[in-house]
């Protein structure tokens, strides 16, 4: 998770040069479902390692009177939320030359 935290994507809007984005493959849509590929895995880990950090606060107790905030369970929160979007990342691992990619190919008959 320490390579997310780092990460220097932008966590604002920010345009990106069409030309640097396909030149990889030379294809935009091929570059465009590597990266959104790539995103979705970015997703998966922050997703996974959020549950697993907020499952140490959970308290199972039926009672819905005993309602009470975690305040170290809100920093958690907070940070997941200022961590800059899996999109960012997976476009700035691309333009970085970050991300493997290859073509299979079908195999001839």
């Amino acid at each position: 998770m320490t390579k997310y935290r780092e990460s220097k994507a932008s966590l604002t809007t920010k345009t990106y040069d069409k030309d640097n984005i396909e030149k990889p493959t030379e294809n935009i849509y091929e570059a465009l479902s590597i990266i959104s590929k790539r995103s979705t895995q970015i997703n998966h880990d922050i997703k996974k390692e959020l549950h697993e950090k907020l499952e140490e606060f959970a308290t199972y107790n039926d009672s819905l009177e005993e309602i009470f905030e975690n305040k170290e369970q809100i920093e958690v929160s907070k940070f997941y939320e200022r961590l800059p979007k899996p999109h960012a990342i997976a476009i700035e691992e691309w333009i970085n030359d970050n991300i493997y990619h290859r073509k299979t190919e079908d195999p001839k008959i």
